[in-house]
């Protein structure tokens, strides 16, 4: 009798950081269930950290911000080369490149194609010719999709209702999900694991002499609501001098929105905020704030928000595509309006004015609100089933 051969699942992500941080659990759960996964991101210092997840890396230069032609005709051919050496049973696609290119080279060998549209980027937000280049290329690699995973409802409307894809191919996830025993209230984290025990300030805010800490954290772009967060935290601080407004994620990175890092220096200098750089345990930082805050202009479902909520951590979002889903307005937290800095500075002060039992109370319901609605055993659930139909439908070469 002949040796059973293992599936072969290839999964691709702009950054081999997004894979570490965002994908590691459906990558052992794969691994689990005895599939072979190849993992395929341009290179980075977190390569060495997908071994111990027990997948094959293969690096793939990709040029994550351009729209030069000639550099995604030849990412086009890199993904057609790839498929041809690996020959995968089945391609998971995220991020715009993957998606486009990955698919399309995918459907001409006949590769079966799972997508993810976590969210829809600067270039749908800011609009412009570019928008219509964008849809086109979507259509054309959404086209013979076996399933595509959207992250909240408007966004699969839009696609659906654009002609981007078949209504009956699509599915709704809980964003990326969240592992609730990773992210946990730091109080039922041991000491190990976070370093300390942490807990919110435990002083009521109706002075002016408050040790309260808010930290926005998402990569430094103004489509993230950094410019809001700044004027909100000047407006704020002259009622409340001792607030801290603090900023954690990646600055300068490939992306038209980026903030330049001379403009974080001003407002660090200005001693409006307080960066913190980046870290490759974002648990550490949650702890320690009182109050998470991302007045974001569109989102798939904001990863942050998902964790500090499973923290226990009150939250503030804007009212808007991807990110109402996470926040019941008064309940886990607040929704402010998207790009009113005044409105923000509101719902700020707001959260400071609250006691520190009914911040508890909020954090304690977020973390209710992420065990029955974003676990991510819920995303490894319905990505399992969806390649067992998607390689149900083929002949495994």
């Amino acid at each position: 009798m002949g040796s059973v051969v293992a599936v072969k699942v290839l999964i691709c992500l702009n950054t081999a950081w997004n894979l570490v941080n965002f994908r590691s659990g459906l990558i052992k759960a794969f691994v689990a269930h005895g599939y072979e996964v190849v993992a395929v991101a341009p290179p980075d210092k977190y390569v060495n950290q997908l071994s111990e997840l027990g997948c094959r890396f293969v690096p793939l230069p990709m040029a994550n911000g351009g729209t030069n032609p000639l550099h995604d005709s030849l990412l086009l051919w890199r993904f057609w080369r790839l498929f041809k050496q690996e020959q995968p049973d089945v391609f998971l696609g995220y991020t715009v490149k993957p998606n486009v290119y990955g698919s399309l080279a995918a459907h001409w060998q006949g590769i079966p194609v799972i997508n993810n549209i976590a969210g829809l980027g600067a270039v749908f937000i800011s609009g412009g010719w570019l928008v219509n280049v964008v849809r086109s290329l979507y259509r054309m690699a959404l086209g013979r999709s076996a399933k595509v995973f959207f992250q909240n409802p408007d966004d699969r409307a839009m696609f659906v209702d654009s002609g981007l894809v078949r209504n009956e191919v699509t599915a709704l996830l809980p964003g990326s999900g969240i592992d609730l025993m990773r992210f946990a209230p730091p109080v039922l984290s041991s000491q190990t694991e976070l370093g300390y025990l942490a807990s919110p300030t435990d002083k009521d805010c109706h002075d002016d002499s408050i040790q309260f800490r808010f930290l926005l954290v998402a990569r430094m772009l103004r489509d993230k609501g950094v410019y809001e967060y700044v004027e909100a935290a000047r407006q704020l601080r002259q009622r409340w001098p001792k607030v801290e407004f603090c900023l954690l994620g990646f600055l300068d990175v490939q992306n038209p929105a980026a903030i330049a890092r001379h403009e974080m220096d001003d407002w660090v200098a200005e001693g409006v905020v307080n960066y913190l750089g980046t870290s490759d345990d974002v648990r550490t930082q949650i702890a320690t704030a009182d109050c998470i805050v991302l007045p974001s202009y569109r989102e798939g479902t904001p990863r942050s928000l998902l964790e500090a909520a499973a923290m226990s951590r009150p939250i503030i979002t804007t009212n808007t595509v991807g990110c109402r889903e996470v926040v019941d307005d008064g309940i886990n937290g607040y929704l402010c309006k998207m790009r009113d800095a005044s409105d923000l500075a509101d719902r700020m002060s707001q959260m400071l004015q609250l006691s520190y039992a009914q911040r508890s109370e909020m954090g304690l319901r977020g973390r209710a609100k992420m065990e029955a609605e974003f676990d991510e055993q819920i995303v490894i659930g319905k990505y399992l089933a969806a390649v067992r139909e998607a390689i149900g439908n083929t002949s495994l070469r």
